[in-house]
């Protein structure tokens, strides 16, 4: 039986938000290539929406609902990384040698 640290979670989720997870051995199959892809575009998406946040929130005068799209971005973009550092911190903790 595989455990859950053998799965990898996906960068994206299913039906009502719940994790997806691939159960592989093959960090070359089209599916951890898809995810690997896929976490590449959702960081560099963080790292150009840091900048936006930055740009807005240096200049001062940001109405309301630009710092409200803002934050809501800001969150959904959050909410991607996260998923990120989690998988790639489960992936490390799987491949580690256990010591006794």
């Amino acid at each position: 039986m595989t455990t859950p640290n053998e799965l990898r979670l996906l960068p994206w989720s299913g039906p009502g938000g719940k994790p997806c997870y691939l159960s592989t051995d093959d960090r070359d199959s089209y599916m951890s290539r898809l995810a690997d892809n896929i976490e590449a575009v959702q960081l560099g998406t963080a790292a150009d929406l840091l900048d936006e946040a930055e740009e807005t929130l240096g200049a001062g005068e940001a109405g309301t609902e630009a710092l409200r799209h803002l934050a809501q971005e800001l969150t959904r973009t959050l909410r991607d990384v996260l998923r990120v550092a989690t998988s790639r911190g489960h992936r490390l903790t799987a491949t580690e040698p256990h010591h006794l």
